[in-house]
């Protein structure tokens, strides 16, 4: 059976999100990613099944090993996707700030 997996379900794991911080600055192979974690190395190439799966990470044959890297096109899509809602946060944010800063200035009076 051949499961259709969702970028954001995959990065919503913990493990997984540490693998890609792992791999933002090189490229890796399972073992190596492995080596960071205290889990058994199947659960870890399972987790790089799964972002392989979502093409979120590439694989390089390198002989016997296979090295993986972060797919920045990929990666990219996923914050574009997020970027308008950080933008509303951050207009929230900045509106609640005003409110506070008026609401300080009018008590300090």
């Amino acid at each position: 059976m051949n499961l259709r997996r969702d970028v954001f379900q995959a990065i919503s794991d913990p493990t997984r999100r540490s693998i890609l911080l792992l791999l933002t600055s090189q490229t890796m192979t399972a073992g190596a990613i492995a080596s960071n974690f205290n889990t058994a190395r199947p659960t870890v190439s399972k987790h790089l099944q799964i972002l392989t799966e979502c093409e979120l990470l590439s694989q390089e044959p390198n002989g016997r090993e296979i090295n993986y890297q972060i797919n920045a096109s990929k990666m990219k899509e996923v914050a574009d996707f997020i970027e308008p809602f950080r933008q509303m946060w951050d207009d929230r944010f900045n509106k609640l700030e005003t409110v506070m800063k008026n609401y300080q200035s009018k008590n300090k009076n």
